[in-house]
């Protein structure tokens, strides 16, 4: 174990779970106070992502966050991966530190692994904040199934350089939030980022009549270009009875990142009225 000395990360102890061939970093409060909060970051993003969001949180509530294997520095990835495999990465660090319940905040790929979480163990999970990322239960047109089968294929023919400032053009509004997503893609390398979209893309499954079992509160970035995130968000939230929705402005795919102020704005009012509700 050694305490974080970057930035915002200082005040929290660095861990590592060897598991399914990858030592698995995460970042944890030492003397835990208050609900607990777990971060999950997007496909070829890392814990970095929530630098921002640290601050507005620290002092109230115990955090959790991780590089997801095959991220940052959780490499190599292992023999293979997929959303059930992380949660079962996850799920193991809740249980070796004793956190019986959280509410997850979770970022693109993040928000597809919490809404798992909350869909198979839902006892785990106490609210969701899910930012720009997909309904995993909403079902998809054929058009859509289709661009999600062919993406792989698409993706490997693209340069692998070309494709590091594409989709960090496409993700993010912010210079410094499109660097950085350069940064963190560069380290996940290719092939692995195509097998996590993959893995990513796999854990949709239909279920018209599932809802949510707990609060949550959807961000999207108002201009958030990727997949269908814009576009079925609305309709998402209004079949949801536990749903809040709030739109970003001047935001893209990493809302947390492109507007942190608003954004935290809005996450900590959202904690305060529902884990400190009566």
């Amino acid at each position: 174990m050694r305490r974080e000395r970057s930035g915002s990360l200082m005040r929290l102890l660095e861990k590592t779970l060897q598991k399914d061939a990858c030592e698995i970093h995460y970042w944890i409060t030492p003397e835990p106070k208050g609900p607990w909060l777990v971060f999950l970051h997007g496909a070829g993003a890392d814990h970095r992502m929530f630098k921002e969001q640290l601050p507005a949180v620290k002092d109230s509530y115990s955090l959790l966050l991780w590089d997801a294997r095959g991220h940052g520095r959780s490499r190599p990835l292992g023999g293979r991966v997929s959303i059930p495999l992380l949660v079962d990465d996850m799920l193991a660090i809740l249980a070796r530190e004793g956190i019986e319940r959280a509410t997850i905040i979770g970022q693109s790929m993040g928000g597809n692994i919490a809404q798992e979480i909350a869909f198979y163990h839902p006892d785990k999970v106490e609210a969701l904040v899910l930012i720009d990322c997909t309904c995993n239960t909403w079902p998809l047109t054929m058009t859509e199934k289709l661009a999600l089968r062919a993406a792989p294929f698409f993706l490997r023919l693209y340069p692998w350089r070309l494709l590091v400032r594409k989709i960090a053009a496409s993700s993010a509004i912010d210079p410094d939030v499109q660097s950085y997503l350069r940064d963190a893609i560069r380290t996940v390398g290719k092939r692995d980022f195509i097998r996590i979209f993959s893995a990513t893309a796999a854990c949709l499954h239909a279920d018209p009549d599932y809802r949510i079992p707990v609060p949550f509160l959807l961000i999207v970035g108002e201009q958030d270009k990727l997949g269908n995130i814009r576009s079925v968000a609305p309709l998402w939230a209004k079949r949801e009875p536990q749903c809040t929705i709030r739109r970003i402005p001047h935001a893209g795919h990493c809302a947390n990142q492109d507007h942190p102020k608003m954004f935290n704005a809005l996450m900590v009012s959202f904690l305060e009225q529902t884990l400190n509700r009566a």
